[in-house]
C-alpha cells in the first residue's frame, strides 16, 4: 500500500499543476471516463484561477523533466489525447536552467577516469546549450581539435526512474477500465517512453546511433553526421566532432549567407525519405533544433538520442501506403493495413477502403503543391477508432517524425511540398522493391529464416506445456502493483486527495 499511496501522492501534485493550467478541464464533460474520475478532475481545480484554453506544453513544462518527455511523446499519440493537444505539446521546449561547471568538472572527470586537462586543453565553461537531459559544452581536446561535449545531468536517472515507475501504475490502473482505454494500449505508450529514456541516458547508445546512421548515409550528398570521440565518449559524456554552421532554426542568417533554402529544403525530405524507406533506420526527432548548415553547405544533424527502425516489410509497406494514398488506390492501402495486421481480420477490408476514401478525397482532390502530409495523417488517425486498430508504437514515431519534416521544409521553401519531392523517390523504391526479382529473392530468405528456427519453435511448444497435472502459472504483475480488491487504489487515490485538499494546497 505504500507503494500505492506514493505514486497517487505523486499524481495529486502534477493533478494540481495540470489543473493550474486547465489541462483537466476537457476531462470533465467526456461521457466515456468513469463518474469519479470526473470528479476528482473537477476537485482538482478547486481555487485555482484556469485558463480558458488548455495550456498543455506550460503544464508539462511545470511538473518538470521527465514530464517534458513525456509531453514529446505523447504528441506522437493524437489518437490518445486529441488533435488540440498534440499540436500544443509539439512546442514544447527540451531548455532548462544550465547546472553549475563544478558539476559538469566532477562528471566528467569521474567517467573518463582523470583530471579534466588530462582529456582537454580548452573547456568553455558556459555552455552552449542545456535541456532537460545534458547540456553541451565546446572544448579543444588535447590533440587540437575542436570538439562538443554533452554531460548528463546530475541524479537525472533517478528524477526519471520515479516518474516512470508512477506513470506505469497509472497506465495499468487506466487499462484495467477497459473499452477505449485498453484498445489504445497506455501501458505500451509508457513502455515505448521507457526505452527512449533508456537509450537517452546512456551516451554510449547515442554515439552508436550517429555511427551507425553516419556509416549508412556516408555516401548522401550535402549531409552530415559528425563523427565520435571514442576516446572520450562514456555512459555520462559524449564527445563529438564541432560543426560551424548555422541552426535551421535562425532563417534570417541563412538567407543572409546566401544558402539556396529551396535546395537545402528538398535536401531534408530526401534524406529522411533514405533513412525511413531506403534504409529502415531513421533520426525520429528531425526537426529545426537538431539541424544545421555548416561552412561546406551540407546539411548536419545531431541529437541521436531517439531513433526509428522499420524492417523491410515495414518499410513495404509504408511505401505502398503512401503511394496508394497519392494515387487514390484506396482499396490497395485498406489491403495492405489487414496484411499488415494494422485492422483485426474481422473488419471488412472493403468498408474500410470507403472510410479511406472519405478521408482522403477531400485532401487529395486539391492540387499536389496544397496537399498537407500532416493533415492527411491526422484524418487518417481519426478512422482507427472506428475500425479498432491498435496503436503501432513505431508507425507513430515515423508519423511523427513525417510531421516534423514536413513543417522543417516548409519553413525554408513556403513553395515547397513533401509529397512533389517524395513521389519520384517512392516511385523508384517501390519499383525496385517490388520487382519479380526483389519478391522471389524475399521469398527465398523467409523460407530459409522459417526452416533455421524451426528447432528453436519446437523447444518454446514444448516449455509452454505444464507437465501432466500442473496447473498453468499466473502472468507476473507490474512492478508496484498490488491488488487489494476492487476500485481500493480509487479509494486511495481519493484520500490522498483530499488529504491534499485539507493540507491547505502545498502547491
Amino acid at each position: 500500500m505504500a507503494g500505492t499511496l506514493v505514486h497517487a501522492w505523486r499524481m495529486i501534485k502534477w493533478g494540481r499543476i495540470l489543473a493550474r493550467h486547465g489541462v483537466l478541464r476537457p476531462f470533465e464533460d467526456i461521457q466515456d471516463i468513469p463518474a469519479s474520475a470526473r470528479m476528482l478532475a473537477r476537485l482538482a481545480r478547486i481555487g485555482l484561477s484556469v485558463p480558458k484554453q488548455p495550456e498543455y506544453a506550460h503544464a508539462f513544462e511545470a511538473i518538470g523533466p521527465a514530464a517534458i518527455k513525456l509531453g514529446q511523446a505523447l504528441a506522437t499519440r493524437p489518437d490518445l489525447i486529441g488533435q488540440d493537444a498534440a499540436r500544443d505539446l509539439q512546442r514544447l521546449q527540451d531548455k532548462l536552467p544550465a547546472f553549475p561547471f563544478a558539476q559538469v568538472k566532477a562528471t566528467v572527470e569521474r567517467e573518463l577516469g582523470g583530471p579534466i586537462g588530462q582529456f582537454y586543453t580548452a573547456f568553455d565553461e558556459t555552455p552552449i546549450g542545456a535541456a532537460s537531459i545534458a547540456q553541451v559544452h565546446r572544448a579543444m581536446t588535447t590533440d587540437g581539435r575542436t570538439v562538443a561535449v554533452k554531460v548528463l545531468r546530475p541524479h537525472i536517472e533517478e528524477i526519471f526512474a520515479e516518474a516512470i515507475s508512477t506513470y506505469n501504475w497509472a497506465a495499468w490502473h487506466l487499462e484495467r477500465l477497459g473499452g477505449e482505454a485498453e484498445r489504445l494500449r497506455p501501458r505500451i505508450v509508457i513502455d515505448t517512453f521507457r526505452q527512449w529514456v533508456d537509450r537517452e541516458l546512456d551516451f554510449r547508445l547515442e554515439a552508436a546511433n550517429a555511427a551507425e546512421l553516419g556509416a549508412r548515409l556516408e555516401s548522401f550528398e550535402n549531409f552530415h553526421v559528425p563523427s565520435i570521440d571514442w576516446e572520450r565518449t562514456t555512459k555520462r559524456v559524449l564527445t563529438m566532432e564541432w560543426i560551424n554552421g548555422i541552426p535551421l532554426t535562425d532563417r534570417k542568417r541563412l538567407v543572409e549567407s546566401g544558402a539556396d533554402l529551396k535546395a537545402l529544403a528538398a535536401t531534408a525530405v530526401r534524406v529522411f525519405l533514405q533513412q525511413a524507406i531506403g534504409d529502415g533506420y531513421f533520426h525520429a526527432d528531425f526537426h529545426h533544433g537538431n539541424l544545421l548548415l555548416d561552412d561546406k553547405g551540407r546539411l548536419v544533424a545531431v541529437d541521436f538520442g531517439i531513433m526509428g527502425r522499420l524492417d523491410r516489410l515495414g518499410r513495404r509497406y509504408l511505401a505502398e501506403i503512401l503511394y496508394g494514398l497519392l494515387t487514390r488506390n484506396y482499396s490497395r492501402v485498406a489491403e495492405i493495413h489487414f496484411e499488415a495486421g494494422y485492422v483485426p481480420p474481422y473488419h471488412s477490408v472493403e468498408e474500410f477502403a470507403t472510410a479511406l476514401r472519405a478521408v482522403g478525397d477531400p485532401i487529395l482532390g486539391r492540387p499536389v503543391r496544397d496537399i498537407s502530409v500532416g493533415r492527411l495523417l491526422e484524418q487518417l488517425f481519426a478512422i482507427t477508432r472506428i475500425f479498432e486498430m491498435q496503436t503501432q508504437p513505431h508507425l507513430l514515431l515515423l508519423q511523427k517524425t513525417m510531421v516534423m519534416v514536413e513543417g522543417l521544409a516548409a519553413s525554408l521553401d513556403p513553395d515547397a511540398n513533401m509529397w512533389e519531392i517524395a513521389q519520384p523517390y517512392i516511385e523508384s523504391w517501390m519499383r525496385d522493391e517490388l520487382s519479380p526479382e526483389s519478391r522471389a529473392a524475399d521469398e527465398i530468405i523467409q523460407f530459409v529464416r522459417d526452416v533455421r528456427a524451426l528447432p528453436s519453435v519446437a523447444r518454446r511448444l514444448m516449455e509452454l506445456v505444464p507437465p501432466k497435472g500442473a496447473a498453468p502459472p499466473l502472468p507476473p504483475l507490474p512492478e508496484d502493483i498490488t491488488v487489494h480488491g476492487p476500485n481500493w487504489w480509487l479509494i486511495g487515490l481519493t484520500t490522498a486527495f483530499l488529504a491534499g485538499l485539507a493540507a491547505g494546497w502545498l502547491l
